[in-house]
């Protein structure tokens, strides 16, 4: 018998229908020095691979600056990065290129200089021998001028916007966290009961989830910058899985108030929800179409968990996964061309991705216990729970690589861009 369809054979059971849920959620002070410890593996091969140096930026954490940008670029999978230290300039601060060509070999490559709280950032070609970019950069403190000088060059070099200065949450736990796109700078949001399903604001400000602290599941809504936090769906059973509409205003949540988990839409505020779905079955998981257009949920309705699609005006709604004896949490990326998701093969779970309409699916991951995947705003990788650990994959399954993290990792979400282009 599925997971899903215990859940619906008790869902009067309060205490037992939240203990179920949380165990198929389950199974299924800032830093100022940089973190360079990334262990990538992958198919791929280094003339795949954009070849950059980075040099260590001349000024006060300069190196660490520069470790920082290196990290970023080699996490990516797309690049292969080689540390230099400090390039010579002359008086203007024009690079030395004789030195960056014996240095990069005809490269690309990073350099620069770094006063308090902006730094002068370059990208040079030594073939040519003119930069590329050169930008003065400010932010708040040294990670996040080291991060902006690499979507920078991210961005430049392969013409996708980068995601080094975007945040992520994941939960170990009774413990809500939320970090740098590198896992370092952990802070904590919330912790004292079981935490499940966060999920971001379109405009990054908020964070919906899914405590226990009351006994049952209630979602609440937590502003990131006052720290406040309202329950916006508290209602009779369970109320669980919200998702965030792309405007804002809305959440998708699975609620069981009329004693049955369905799908419902509600204000980001609160206020009385409106039922999409209507089915004797288990229906959870819902997670907006980019344009607002639908929803995918996980629903048993078939006999097994699978993921299917409708619009937000309810009606007949159609499976959309087919490989694969069980297939959960659904997320669908950016340009809404393709859907990441859990999927049981063989006994484990694994993540996987498929072009929405292809039919054709690709394991990311190789199991036994991947969960909870969400991808990057530009949809180049994606996050996940990997067994414990937080993991990361490229959306084409070429590189693999995990996150730093404090605790067992049982659930994670990517934050959206929150920096106007």
């Amino acid at each position: 018998m599925s997971l899903l369809r215990k859940l619906r054979s008790q869902h009067r059971s309060t205490n037992l229908f939240s203990a179920i849920l949380l165990g198929f959620s389950l199974s299924l002070t800032p830093a100022t020095q940089a973190q360079v410890n990334v262990n990538l593996s992958g198919s791929g091969v280094a003339s795949n691979k954009f070849p950059i140096v980075v040099a260590d930026f001349a000024g006060t954490n300069g190196k660490e600056i520069a470790d920082i940008i290196a990290a970023d670029l080699t996490r990516s999978g797309q690049f292969e990065v080689t540390r230099i230290g400090v390039m010579s300039t002359d008086s203007s601060g024009t690079a030395n290129w004789a030195a960056l060509a014996e240095a990069g070999g005809g490269k690309n490559v990073i350099y620069g200089s770094v006063s308090s709280n902006t730094i002068n950032y370059n990208l040079g070609d030594t073939a040519q021998q003119t930069n590329l970019q050169s930008l003065s950069i400010s932010a708040s403190n040294m990670r996040q001028l080291a991060h902006k000088a690499a979507d920078a060059a991210y961005e430049q070099s392969t013409g996708v916007r980068g995601i080094f200065t975007t945040k992520i949450a994941y939960v170990t736990g009774s413990t809500l966290y939320v970090a740098d796109a590198d896992g370092e700078n952990a802070q904590a949001v919330t912790s004292g009961a079981n935490i499940i399903s966060p999920a971001w604001s379109p405009d990054g400000k908020r964070l919906a989830y899914v405590s226990f602290e009351s006994g049952k599941p209630v979602v609440y809504v937590q502003n990131l910058a006052s720290g406040g936090r309202n329950a916006v769906a508290n209602f009779k059973g369970n109320n669980s899985a919200p998702a965030w509409s792309p405007n804002g205003s809305q959440l998708a949540v699975a609620l069981s108030m009329d004693g049955l988990s369905n799908i419902y839409l509600i204000g980001s505020n609160g206020g009385s929800p409106r039922k999409v779905t209507d089915s004797p079955e288990i229906d959870t998981e819902p997670y907006f179409f980019p344009n607002g257009s639908g929803l995918i949920f996980t629903s048993d309705r078939g006999g097994s968990p699978q993921i299917y699609r409708t619009g937000l005006g309810g009606g007949q709604a159609s499976r959309i996964t087919f490989n694969g004896s069980q297939n959960l949490s659904g997320k669908i990326s950016p340009d809404g061309s393709k859907m990441v998701y859990t999927s049981m093969r063989g006994g484990g779970y694994s993540i996987a991705i498929n072009g929405l309409g292809s039919g054709s699916d690709q394991l990311l991951t190789s199991g036994p216990n991947d969960l909870s995947p969400s991808f990057a705003p530009n949809g180049m990788q994606v996050l996940y729970a990997a067994g414990g650990s937080l993991g990361l994959v490229n959306a084409d399954g070429s590189f693999s690589t995990t996150l730093p993290s404090k605790g067992n990792v049982t659930a994670a979400a990517w934050g959206p861009f929150t920096e106007q282009k």
